[in-house]
């Protein structure tokens, strides 16, 4: 809609200036690029395409929108909020430049900015599921677990059927809610429909293991950090976790394997040193256990984990 009126203003003008066209032409230029590098994800490209539009054309309120977008990506949360700042400006009705703050909000911890954010962009547009599951993973994040189901849920009922990748990010998210409730079998129902309907998500399988290992399922917790692991082989958690799960099922050496992987990847980790000494002194290595436990100690380690 913006850009549509920025258009036609351009060509009521263009008889008198026809520089100003070819300035304009070169705004939309440059703003469609950075939406499009928006779009996939390319975040670098985004922020100097987007930069040019706006130089180009200070009053489009979507070029600031989607560059706060980009800047969220890349985790500039502040530089993010002057953006959706500037947007709402020069656009004070823009439910998406809401939920966008919102997110950089909930990013850094300001919840209840985050939540004031989200309302008022589902005021604008009740119908945004993705903005209904962004203020359920804030409520989450608050502890209040009744309003985080309820509004992921909505988001599920309002998203389209055949959009099948946030699908399952939704019912992810929800199983995530479930999980921190202790209400494990929920959560294994949502990370199943998750996985479903796209069974290319390692975070889907990772969580969905770390489940089963809390119900003392280890045979099927290994099969999930097994796939997890095939589709993120960088994962040091799930290398950590199945090693904690091997300890369970008495397999030590696997278990000094995993955690020796995990602190390959993550070498100041204290737990995993603590977990692979406790390893190795299960499978008599008492010497290895306790350099493992003195690096743990240097490291800050302070307690076992249950």
């Amino acid at each position: 809609m913006n850009i549509f009126k920025c258009w036609t203003a351009v060509l009521i003008a263009v008889l008198l200036l026809p520089n100003v066209a070819a300035s304009a032409d070169s705004a939309k230029e440059a703003y469609e690029n950075g939406k499009a590098c928006v779009v996939k994800q390319d975040y670098d490209g985004a922020i100097p395409a987007l930069t040019e539009a706006i130089r180009l054309d200070p009053t489009n309120a979507n070029a600031y929108l989607n560059r706060g977008i980009a800047l969220n990506g890349k985790g500039e949360y502040d530089r993010a909020i002057m953006d959706c700042n500037q947007a709402l400006t020069l656009d004070p009705n823009n439910p998406s430049a809401y939920g966008n703050r919102g997110i950089a909000w909930g990013k850094k911890g300001k919840y209840d900015e985050a939540i004031a954010d989200f309302n008022q962009s589902l005021r604008l547009n009740s119908k945004c599921a993705e903005v209904y599951c962004n203020r359920g993973n804030v409520w989450m994040e608050k502890g209040d677990y009744r309003k985080a189901v309820a509004d992921i849920s909505q988001a599920i009922r309002l998203l389209d059927p055949s959009d099948t990748t946030t699908a399952a990010k939704l019912y992810e998210s929800r199983g995530n809610v479930f999980s921190s409730k202790g209400e494990y079998d929920k959560a294994i129902t949502d990370y199943n429909r998750s996985v479903r309907l796209n069974p290319n998500d390692a975070a889907a399988y990772y969580n969905r293991a770390t489940m089963r290992s809390n119900k003392n399922e280890y045979d099927k917790a290994v099969a999930d950090y097994n796939q997890a692991l095939r589709l993120n082989p960088k994962c040091a958690e799930a290398y950590y976790n199945r090693g904690y799960t091997w300890i369970h099922k008495g397999d030590y050496g696997k278990a000094v394997t995993d955690f020796t992987e995990s602190l390959r990847l993550n070498p100041n980790d204290a737990d995993a040193y603590y977990n692979r000494g406790l390893a190795y002194f299960k499978n008599g290595d008492k010497a290895k256990a306790e350099e493992d436990y003195a690096q743990a100690k240097k490291l800050g380690y302070t307690e076992k984990k249950n």
